[in-house]
């Protein structure tokens, strides 16, 4: 039967404006393991949310921070939702860039661990709900440590790790002493450097804004870094970043690894990892002061100023960020697998506690960290791991780089502070902090 013309037309027109309705969010985030188990979970949300679509963007960490900073700095609204971190959250939600978030009633903010919420707020205002969370911590083998004879205190000294590294480090047996980040990067070995600095009694600025990186307690902490990476970590550690470190330690290549706390539902699962029942957790080493030895962080979701899609974005940022979610994920894969850091729940779940053998140390490392106080002298910065002022970005990468080349034998420590001192004070000096 033939439609008359019209109602063949408007018919048309229907179907092509329901096939239009759909609002499509477009989803900028980083390559990490439950980022990518949450782009696997998308149809759960489609299927509840019919009329939105997703669409992801997935990128390297470093690429992630520059597109999205641009992205929200230019207004250019190329985002609908954003991962970003404890770093940007506070300057970007100073400055008008987010959008506040207010979940609906079911998604109980109280919910969220203290030290998640208060880093993601301005003002008491929610801007970034918290996708995972985490500190760092010390993941050892407890079979080489046994072997050697090594007992590791509860939170051990930097000398203890050094001693240990050196017991353990048998490159002959493709088992290097100690693993950790070389990757230049503010948010890269930045963030593990500038928690070892702290725990020397380092600081980045003091209280009149100056660079303090040529400190004492910063050469003594790069002076051991360069030394431990040298002599007992693995080839070309200048270039590794948390994911290439993640590859070695479940092939059984790193005797120690010190780094986020997130890495430990990888390393303890036996689906990825070859050493999963052989790991063992301590808290983050220190030296002079355990104040700042241990990072704070959160891969927080986030809706900007410029999305034209905001309401649909904070639906998904509830969802994804929500119990319920959490849940979703220990059906699919396991109450192991499921991102943590971010609510009290999690924690007081006995399923999650029987299958989390790291659940006590990384609350206990998350709990320890205090973004308002993380240095031994007085600092006028809040975080632990970054100082959370603009300029922070441009001189982390600067320093990072320095450190990276300190690492390969292609500048002294001495120099590359020399040079990281020199490229932080213009950058302050710029930033119009002291002239």
């Amino acid at each position: 039967m033939k439609l008359p013309h019209t109602l063949a037309l408007s018919l048309s027109l229907a179907l092509a404006a329901g096939a239009q309705a759909a609002t499509e969010l477009v989803i900028a985030t980083v390559n990490n393991g439950h980022m990518i188990e949450m782009q696997k979970l998308t149809p759960h949300f489609e299927k509840a949310h019919p009329d939105i679509k997703l669409k992801w963007v997935t990128l390297e960490e470093a690429v992630l921070r520059q597109r999205v900073t641009t992205d929200i700095a230019t207004k250019g609204g190329q985002f609908d939702v954003m991962t970003i971190g404890m770093y940007e959250t506070p300057i970007w939600g100073k400055k008008g860039w987010l959008n506040e978030l207010k979940p609906e009633a079911g998604y109980d903010v109280d919910d969220l661990l203290p030290a998640m919420r208060n880093g993601l707020s301005v003002d008491g205002k929610l801007y970034a709900a918290p996708f995972y969370g985490e500190s760092s911590m010390l993941m050892y083998r407890k079979d080489l440590a046994d072997k050697a004879g090594i007992k590791f205190a509860d939170r051990p000294t930097w000398n203890d790790v050094r001693d240990a590294a050196a017991k353990m480090h048998d490159p002959k047996a493709g088992v290097y002493g100690i693993c950790l980040r070389g990757k230049p990067g503010w948010g890269d070995n930045m963030a593990f450097l500038s928690t070892m600095a702290n725990s020397f009694g380092a600081q980045w600025f003091d209280m009149a804004w100056k660079p303090q990186l040529e400190s004492k307690a910063w050469k003594d902490a790069v002076t051991l870094y360069v030394e431990l990476l040298t002599k007992f970590g693995p080839p070309g550690s200048s270039a590794n970043s948390f994911n290439e470190i993640l590859a070695l330690y479940n092939e059984g290549k790193c005797a120690m690894w010190i780094d986020a706390t997130i890495a430990a539902s990888f390393i303890t699962d036996p689906k990825q990892s070859k050493v999963a029942d052989k790991v063992a957790f301590a808290q983050g080493p220190y030296a002079a002061t355990q104040k700042g030895a241990n990072w704070l962080w959160a891969w927080a979701l986030a809706v900007p100023a410029g999305s034209k899609n905001a309401a649909a974005a904070q639906k998904f940022v509830g969802w994804a960020t929500s119990k319920d979610y959490i849940n979703l994920v220990a059906k699919e894969k396991g109450w192991a697998a499921v991102p943590t850091g971010t609510r009290k729940s999690t924690y007081a779940n006995p399923e999650f506690l029987k299958a989390a053998k790291f659940a006590e140390a990384e609350k206990k490392a998350i709990d320890s960290a205090n973004p308002n106080d993380s240095t031994l002298p007085k600092s006028p910065y809040v975080g632990v791991q970054f100082a959370a002022i603009p300029e922070f970005q441009a001189i982390g990468i600067a320093v990072g780089q320095q450190m990276s080349a300190a690492l390969a034998g292609k500048a002294t420590v001495d120099a590359a502070l020399k040079a990281s001192q020199t490229a932080a004070d213009r950058e302050m000096r710029k930033g119009g902090y002291y002239k």
